[in-house]
């Protein structure tokens, strides 16, 4: 009771959630200001069967307010920034399906090029030496973080005899990009450039390689469950007709990725791998902060305008993403089956209503208001219920 007689009522227990097993419970952690609907049920679905993996409750979205019985196992939508794992009690890659970067800018693709020269801009806890360590398995290109900067790294290019590609450094599935060949159309896609988001997290600019052949290679570890992968991407065309992520094929073992050199016999897909493996080393001894329980990197494979060879890692993923049903679905198999070695799987997204295949896992199928109509579903090869051995 206070002074003057008011009666103060205690302030309510925090609401309990999830862990009713006692075993634990897997929380959507959700960060981005917008979730579409196929992007909703995309969670739901990882949270639901990653907490089946795990023998964990799915305990929905995590609550700041609420208390939880245990810590949860975390699935975030982006990559976390150490303060905000730190804040979550998250101090290594067993808590969450996942990464956690030091500076928001290390998740982007901007860490795959060091500056142009001259830089006029450049964020707090830049690595210019990582930049440099890249470049042998990257593609000719520079980050860049305003717009003149964007200007002076295109032409760079140009001087070389190569154009451009520019993509925003927080662009998804293939969106936010735009080609400049010359200086005309340079300006064009200079107009379109947003300052403050290149200040925040800055764009790439980097040779366009046409045609080109896009890569995945990654690995997965939940549990006791550790997977690496190496497979391909395709595109499929959006309701208004744009080039966007259409699906990954994976073949996957147990193991890391160095493990996957034995599954493969081609030297230019082996000089992929090569890449994948010779960038994760390189960010995490730039940033030894860093740690990821999911590290996926998309490698391009094609040729120059003047017909040269050209192999690079385009970009990394340390959050879930287009290929990771296809990976939760193989982490399930070799659950099941512990002699099961090897099994390929694949995701697919389709910007229209289909039936999907007998044997899919229908991951979301119906309209959404932001994208229009997707069907978006995984599969488990068929001829891998036997041991792959």
């Amino acid at each position: 009771m206070a002074a003057g007689g008011v009666l103060i009522s205690p302030a309510p227990e925090p609401e309990r959630a999830g862990c009713a097993n006692g075993a634990g419970c897997v929380v959507e952690l959700l960060r981005r200001e917008r979730r579409s609907e196929h992007e909703a049920a995309t969670g739901r679905w990882i949270g639901e069967r990653l907490a089946a993996l795990l023998e964990y409750d799915y305990g929905g979205v995590h609550a700041f307010d609420a208390r939880y019985d245990l810590p949860p196992y975390f699935i975030p939508d982006v990559t976390l920034l150490t303060s905000d794992a730190r804040e979550l009690g998250i101090t290594g890659p067993h808590q969450l399906l996942g990464g956690v970067v030091p500076h928001a800018f290390v998740a982007t693709k901007t860490i795959t090029h060091r500056l142009v020269d001259g830089a006029r801009a450049k964020p707090e806890g830049w690595s210019d030496t990582l930049g440099l360590a890249l470049d042998e398995v990257t593609l000719p290109g520079f980050a860049a973080f305003n717009v003149e900067d964007v200007g002076r790294a295109a032409r760079a290019l140009f001087d070389q005899g190569l154009p451009a590609r520019i993509k925003r450094a927080d662009g998804i599935g293939g969106l936010g990009q735009s080609v400049a060949t010359e200086r005309k159309s340079l300006d064009a896609a200079l107009a379109h450039l947003d300052p403050q988001s290149l200040e925040r997290v800055g764009a790439v600019v980097e040779l366009n390689l046409k045609p080109v052949k896009t890569y995945s290679v990654g690995t997965v570890a939940v549990g006791a469950h550790r997977i690496a992968y190496f497979g391909m991407q395709q595109l499929t065309r959006s309701r208004s007709g744009l080039a966007v992520y259409g699906g990954s094929a994976l073949s996957c073992i147990r193991g890391d990725l160095n493990d996957l050199f034995a599954t493969l016999e081609d030297e230019a897909e082996r000089r992929v791998l090569r890449c994948a493996i010779r960038y994760d080393a390189e960010v995490s001894h730039a940033y030894p902060d860093f740690f990821a329980s999911r590290r996926n990197y998309d490698v391009a494979l094609g040729v120059d305008p003047s017909g040269m060879p050209r192999t690079g890692v385009l970009e990394q993923s340390w959050r879930i993403g287009g290929a990771t049903p296809a990976e939760i679905l193989a982490l399930e198999a070799m659950h099941r089956d512990p002699l099961l070695s090897c099994v390929n799987v694949s995701t697919h997204e389709v910007h229209e209503l289909i039936d999907p295949p007998l044997g899919a896992q229908v991951v979301f199928r119906g309209e959404d208001p932001h994208v229009g109509p997707m069907t978006k579903y995984a599969m488990l090869d068929a001829q891998d219920d036997a041991h792959g051995r």
